[in-house]
């Protein structure tokens, strides 16, 4: 694409296009418009310039808008190198990019420069500072510009390339790397850092200075704690006083001009103040002797703004900060003594943790309005932190040392509490709530997604409070009365399962069926969570603590339950109830098959709808691992069902397959491999009309579609390989062209051996001779140019299932073919030194076996220039066999994780009740490996007397021949 005016014109109103409401002519399924034309020209040369081009001079700002967002899509997709694919931008394009990207971002409006801003964010991941190494100094030379639009702009790009810092694992390139950013970032964001703080003062009264000032101080403060989050750098240490006593301040200042009236949003002052909190929380925790000159006055500033703070949501994330510095600093031994006296401890319950646990008119309004984002909060504690979830880590944080006080003060306000609530139900339920809050934070120690509560505070009596205070709740009549208590009843059942016995866990389990029908989303999300979590309990032999049998009286009503809650307003894609169905499948198994033709067809209905628009990919995930076991099940019962289920989701899944229903297609084709497995020993026309379109090219592009597709076809073979010798023998190529495609890719090498050992195990020998040659040729040509562990491994276990399937002979045949004494290198350079890298049983069977073919089997092995390697062969086997595992990994070697690669490509999602079953290709032909060695040697020396014991007595080193004899006699047989 050339940098014209015509292009930018076409550009241009294609964007437009883009942002049409009409999904036609958004993303049309067979005309080639709008998204569909930026998808087909997004390779060619100059396009991200002419982007670029565009938000720079467009004269409309929704296209400039626009523009940049399309821009930074386009780098997120594009940017990584992935090795063994094409570079998707050219060398020229990327300079040019890095040449101009940073004084664009900074001379544009602020919505697209957050826009750029993230763009080099992605860009600086991938190339900074090796690839970029101009950058930090083009962005700190802006600090001296004096314009704050463009500080901030510079501020925000490094707040977001340096931010990674919080969560990268320690290594020498990333010291490396913080080292380079100190060298040049620290001194001139101090000296910026001062200089602001002293213009705060100079425009003390101007509302719209202290505005830009305030942002910068904001983005400064955050980049602090993202250059001091690995480890205490000398520059900061040695500037602690004016970093500190300049927070201090900050800390306690109040600005009347940066008040905000809103009650929601956080204004500037306190989004300063909280990241003010984190910083000065990093340092007591991780630099606790460092700092231990400022703590007691961060201590006291923090504590009068807790005490000083309103309960106004905006107010929110300061509070919840503040109160964790406290419960960071609490847990220290070496601050404990700030903590001990009764009078300071009663006050900080009194005062922060008791009025931070009440339940305001926002959470109600969050809990009624605004479930989706409550449940997050709550049940999954996001990323945002509550004021709640603060107090309880406070609380947990405090009885580390003073567990008796704390206790014994908290158990006065919960009984005070529940007094109140038992005086008047229906106006005081939130003292009820807080008290279940407070008996929830002092109990619980220690906790996991997975278990729960795993370690309690045993001065609390959970089962007594249980049947006395909760289970009333939930026995009431009326499911929809006082549903916060439903809530927090259903949540304690969640939280406390490993602590409350298990009979009371069975006297639970109708009531959370039956709050199911609550319309409150949040009471039946969590009935539906807790019987998911319930369901996974394990008890005695690791089976699940609630028994199929225990459940018995209950499937009709559960399952009903289930289905009718996802027909409940705001439920219809909720993902705790999939998740639910999906568990109580797997626990009930055949006791679901009376229901399963009902199940199936709400299941196929919800298929249809949300593949229209899929957006929950938890809640998708759940639907089909539930189709997956509706099968399963029945058809372990009556194998002729899958006929059925096929009648029912083949419609669906060939409208998802017209569609291009990205995100469903790896589901669609494990579902059908699990079908086709189904069947015993003939594909279904149905199945074979889809061969051909299996082979498409396009599918093959996108990463997530390797897996299942390779799957699928693995199934094709297992079932059918004789109908498509038969009926589809000019498919043969494209099989094998998915191979070769396959082998050339690192990432990907491994499923073109899963696939290319099932031609060689199933396909009828004559179908495939006229390619053996060349599938080697290409074998060796990877080999050449690539040699990985990884593709190392597959070729031993393919040589030696290849030798199992066509014998010892016809393998050294092929190879010397290729090239004169090609068999002999192969044995030396590869099988005999790396065969010890194979893993896996069945792997290591297969490899077992055929090298004892070669071994037995292989004429030109006794009586050829490759006798010399029969010894090290032998030796190399009995090491497979009673050596550990070699798994080193060259350095050089660090494989690309595909679920890693940034952008928007649907990943592969393995379904757990799809999974093949484990196939063992030599099972029936052997069973114990080392026996079969034993029986072939033995027949081998009955063939030729002698000569195998005079090479063995020779060559063989001690400690082999001594297992060898452990064989033979295993076997009850000798050698001759």
């Amino acid at each position: 694409m050339e940098l014209s005016d015509a292009n930018l014109q076409t550009l241009t109103e294609y964007l437009k296009k883009t942002l049409d409401p009409d999904p036609a002519i958004r993303r049309p399924v067979y005309s080639l418009t709008a998204e569909k034309f930026l998808e087909s020209v997004e390779g060619s040369q100059n396009y991200p310039l002419l982007l670029l081009t565009l938000l720079e001079k467009s004269q409309e700002n929704v296209i400039k808008v626009c523009a940049s967002v399309t821009f930074k899509n386009y780098i997120k997709r594009n940017w990584r190198i992935v090795e063994d694919e094409p570079n998707k931008i050219c060398e020229s394009d990327r300079i040019a990019i890095k040449a101009n990207i940073v004084p664009l971002m900074l001379s544009s409006p602020e919505q697209i420069q957050k826009q750029l801003s993230d763009a080099i964010s992605i860009i600086g991941r991938e190339d900074f500072p090796q690839k970029w190494p101009d950058l930090l100094t083009e962005m700190v030379n802006r600090f001296q510009s004096g314009d704050f639009h463009v500080i901030n702009g510079v501020l925000r790009t490094a707040h977001s390339l340096f931010k990674r810092y919080r969560h990268e694992f320690k290594s020498n390139e990333l010291w490396t790397e913080i080292k380079l950013v100190l060298d040049a970032f620290a001194l001139p964001l101090t000296n910026l850092f001062k200089a602001t703080i002293e213009l705060c003062s100079t425009h003390a009264n101007d509302a719209s200075a202290l505005k830009v000032l305030f942002s910068s101080l904001i983005l400064i403060a955050k980049l602090f704690y993202s250059l001091n989050f690995q480890d205490l750098p000398e520059f900061f240490e040695d500037n602690m006083e004016t970093w500190m006593t300049n927070f201090h301040s900050l800390l306690t200042l109040d600005n009347k001009l940066l008040q905000t009236d809103d009650e929601e949003e956080a204004g500037l002052l306190e989004l300063l103040k909280s990241q003010i909190c984190d910083n000065a929380a990093l340092y007591a925790q991780k630099y606790d002797e460092e700092f231990q000159p400022y703590l007691p006055r961060f201590v006291t500033a923090i504590w009068n703004l807790l005490v000083t703070t309103g309960q106004e949501v905006k107010y929110d994330l300061l509070v919840s900060n503040a109160i964790q510095f406290l419960a960071s600093v609490c847990e220290r031994p070496h601050y404990k003594h700030l903590f001990e006296d009764q009078n300071t401890l009663t006050s900080i319950c009194e005062k922060v943790v008791v009025p931070n646990m009440e339940f305001r008119a926002a959470d109600e309004e969050a809990f009624e309005d605004n479930s989706e984002e409550y449940i997050r909060r709550d049940l999954e504690g996001s990323d945002i932190d509550t004021r709640r979830r603060a107090a309880c880590d406070l609380v947990r944080g405090l009885c580390k040392f003073f567990e008796g006080p704390v206790t014994g003060i908290f158990s006065g306000y919960v009984n005070s509490m529940l007094q109140e609530y038992a005086k008047n139900p229906s106006v005081n339920w939130k003292h009820k709530d807080a008290a279940i809050y407070l008996v929830t934070s002092l109990a619980s120690k220690a906790q996991t997604q997975k278990h729960g509560i795993t370690q309690a505070n045993e001065l609390v009596n959970l089962t007594e409070f249980f049947v006395n205070h909760i289970q009333p709740d939930l026995k009431s009549a009326t499911v929809n009365e006082f549903p916060v208590l439903k809530a927090d009843g259903i949540k304690y059942i969640m939280i406390f399962r490993n602590q409350v016995p298990k009979e009371q866990l069975l006297v639970s389990i109708p009531l959370l069926i039956n709050h199911l029908q609550a319309e409150s989303i949040v009471v039946h999300t969590y009935a539906a969570h807790a019987l998911e979590r319930l369901f996974t309990m394990r008890g005695t032999n690791n089976a699940t603590l609630i028994t199929a049998a225990e459940m018995a009286p209950f499937v009709e009503v559960l399952l009903t339950n289930l289905f009718k809650a996802l027909t409940l307003p705001g439920s219809s894609e909720n993902e705790y109830i999939m998740k639910a169905i999906m568990r109580s499948f797997s626990l009930l198994q055949e006791s679901i098959i009376p229901y399963i033709p009902s199940v199936i067809t709400q299941l196929t209905q919800k298929l249809l709808a949300v593949s229209k628009n899929p957006s929950k990919p938890h809640f998708n995930h759940y639907m089909f691992e539930s189709i997956c076991l509706s099968i399963r099940i029945t058809c372990k019962a009556n194998p002729e069902a899958v006929g059925s289920f096929e009648e029912a989701l083949f419609l669906v899944f060939t409208e998802i397959l017209q569609n291009d229903v990205q995100e469903f297609i790896p589901y669609v084709f494990q579902v059908m491999s699990l079908l086709l497995e189904m069947h015993k020993n003939e594909i279904p026309s149905s199945y074979m009309a889809l061969f051909p379109h299996l082979l498409q090219p396009v599918l093959w592009e996108r990463t997530g579609n390797i897996p299942p597709l390779v799957r699928l076809l693995q199934a094709y073979l297992e079932r059918g390989a004789s109908t498509i010798a038969s009926a589809a023998a000019d498919k043969i190529p494209g099989l094998l062209g998915v191979f070769q495609k396959l082998i050339a890719s690192k990432a990907n090498d491994h499923q073109g051996f899963y696939l290319l050992n099932s031609i060689i195990e199933h396909m009828p020998p004559e179908s495939v001779d006229q390619y053996r040659k060349q599938i080697f040729i290409l074998l060796f040509q990877r080999l050449q140019n690539s040699k990985t562990t990884k593709f190392i491994k597959s070729f031993l276990v393919f040589i030696n299932l290849y030798c199992v399937r066509y014998g010892a002979l016809a393998l050294q045949e092929i190879f010397d073919s290729i090239q004169p004494k090609m068999f002999g290198m192969v044995l030396e350079k590869i099988i005999i030194p790396e065969i010890q890298k194979v893993s896996g049983q069945v792997e290591k069977k297969i490899c077992a076996v055929g090298i004892t073919k070669i071994l037995t089997e292989c004429p030109p092995m006794m009586d050829t220039e490759y006798t010399k390697l029969w010894i090290p062969l032998l030796q190399a086997l009995i090491g497979l066999f009673e050596l550990p595992e070699d798994d080193t990994i060259p350095d050089e070697e660090h494989f690309i994780d595909i679920e890693d690669t940034p952008g928007y490509q649907t990943a592969f999602s393995q379904l757990a009740f799809a999974g093949k079953k484990e196939h063992d290709p030599v099972g029936q032909m052997v069973n114990n490996p080392r026996i079969h060695l034993a029986q072939s040697l033995h027949k081998l020396s009955t063939a030729c007397p002698g000569r195998v014991l005079s090479m063995l007595s020779t060559s063989l080193n001690a400690e082999a021949l001594q297992y060898l004899q452990g064989y033979l006699q295993a076997a009850s047989v000798s050698l001759l």
